[in-house]
């Protein structure tokens, strides 16, 4: 994969590259600030760009606004936000459009690099990658709506695993039920919630994410 890479730490910066480049990716930027984000990402057009939300000039969310901005341009270009806070209105931001491509990973949860890098694939590939703890808060915050409060206690376990861009297969493996068991729980979650079930997980990821934007 050809990467654009944007973190201000020189430390953990020059970590990533390495760890990338050891699984055969090149990185073709690395960069440390939002507008030169913004510049690598349009001039280039990487197959993926990992993003850290604060960078220079004002280290609030000069990445995220870089990475939106460079959607905008390039429709469709993956981003994967790496961060040390849990921040759900971003991932909101980020997943507003509705176009895939795009992950929220913490950075003091990455443990495997090889997982890590299976992440930025999946993203690159078009998918949704959600760290368990932002699917977490997405999720609270919104218990007062009435349509999330009917699901069972089990169809909101799956609702969690399909944010994070898990298969029906991954799901049945992960609660150790049967996949007929999660395309039921699924067809119920859609119906409760008022959408129409796809065959594309990536669409039905997007889909329930962008209910519990709303």
């Amino acid at each position: 994969m050809r990467i654009v890479l944007a973190e201000d730490h020189f430390l953990l910066r020059d970590g990533v590259i390495r760890l990338l480049e050891a699984y055969g990716n090149e990185v073709v930027a690395a960069v440390e600030s939002g507008p030169d984000l913004l510049a690598a990402l349009t001039e280039l057009r990487p197959d993926v760009a990992i993003v850290d939300i604060r960078l220079p000039p004002t280290f609030t969310d000069d990445g995220l606004r870089a990475a939106l901005e460079a959607r905008r341009r390039v429709p469709g270009l993956p981003v994967l936000l790496l961060s040390q806070y849990v921040e759900p209105l971003y991932a909101h931001e980020l997943l507003a459009d509705g176009a895939g491509a795009v992950g929220y990973v913490l950075k003091d949860r990455v443990f495997d690099g090889g997982q890590f890098v299976d992440t930025i694939r999946q993203v690159a590939r078009g998918g949704t990658a959600m760290d368990p703890q932002v699917v977490s808060q997405l999720l609270t915050g919104k218990d007062r709506d009435t349509h999330l409060g009917s699901l069972t206690s089990r169809e909101r376990e799956v609702l969690e695993w399909l944010a994070q861009g898990r298969s029906n297969a991954g799901i049945a493996e992960g609660l150790f039920i049967s996949e007929k068991a999660v395309a039921k729980h699924i067809g119920s979650i859609f119906t409760k919630l008022g959408l129409q079930p796809s065959d594309n997980d990536n669409r039905r990821v997007l889909a329930v994410l962008a209910y519990l934007d709303r």
